[in-house]
């Protein structure tokens, strides 16, 4: 594929999500999806097998596009974002391909609703670039050095019955673990370097665990308003790491849902749904 071409992708209708694309560097093309109008809100997906910004987002974009303009990435190393030989991998990396999209889009500042690894991504970004971000809701958020129940986590295998150990990792209820997701995912996640990215990312992921992790410090002098999720039954993130950070940032809530996993965009989505638009609107005066 020259450089600026289209990709001959459709992301399937199960989703409910139209493609856009976006060119964001040079060699680059990020792959996204949108709804809404408004105040901005960037969806920052997690870094689970398989793992695109539709595969994370479809039952939550609908719904939270009534209060603003819902930006959902596929991040550098993931789904069918084209990236540029050489293109480097980690939680600042991630961060700047964010600031990126915003800038490619005309966006000076938004919220930012990260996953997991997105959610380490936003508060990483609200430490260096405090500019951009108008306030942060996280579920299950990484960025703590890595433990024991992270192990199970860090050698993903790119394959149908790979992605479905990882999402049976990821909720409570093991039936929304369906044969269809497991599939549409696989397939939204493959492209000719799939099996090499998803090693680089995995590396580069595992590698801030040490060499980045969030300072809680830091995170103390955070003055944005901040939301954090968390699933009591988490066994990818323990649910101690939302109390550990509802102490090091000064605005921030916190929700914790009963019999819900590490998923809780997915698990609990109607709950989920409710609890952010509620936030937002309080806290950006729609």
């Amino acid at each position: 594929m020259t450089t600026g071409e289209i990709p001959e992708y459709t992301t399937d209708a199960f989703f409910g999500l139209e493609d856009r694309w976006l060119p964001t560097a040079d060699g680059e093309l990020t792959h996204y999806h949108e709804a809404g109008e408004g105040t901005p809100i960037l969806f920052l997906h997690g870094s689970g097998t398989g793992v695109t910004a539709a595969a994370n987002w479809w039952l939550n974009l609908p719904d939270l596009a009534r209060h603003g303009r819902c930006v959902a990435v596929d991040s550098i190393g993931y789904g069918q974002t084209v990236v540029a030989p050489g293109t480097a991998y980690g939680i600042r990396e991630w961060g700047r391909h964010a600031l990126r999209v915003l800038d490619a889009l005309g966006i000076g500042k938004t919220w930012i609703v990260g996953n997991s690894i997105g959610g380490w991504v936003a508060l990483q970004l609200a430490l260096d670039a405090p500019e951009r971000i108008l306030g942060i809701v996280s579920m299950g958020t990484g960025g703590a050095k890595k433990t024991a129940a992270l192990a199970g986590h860090a050698k993903p295998e790119l394959s149908p019955a790979g992605i479905r150990r990882t999402l049976e990792q990821f909720v409570v209820d093991k039936e929304l673990v369906t044969d269809e997701l497991v599939e549409l995912r696989y397939q939204a996640a493959m492209n000719d370097s799939a099996s090499s990215r998803l090693e680089e990312v995995v590396t580069a992921r595992d590698r801030d665990r040490d060499a980045l992790p969030l300072d809680l410090a830091a995170l103390a002098h955070v003055d944005i308003p901040v939301m954090l999720i968390h699933g009591t039954q988490d066994v990818v993130i323990p649910v101690s790491r939302t109390w550990e950070l509802l102490h090091a940032l000064p605005n921030a809530d916190a929700h914790l849902f009963s019999r819900c996993g590490h998923w809780s965009q997915v698990e609990r989505a109607e709950e989920f749904n409710e609890l952010v638009g509620q936030y937002l609107r309080r806290h950006s005066g729609r």
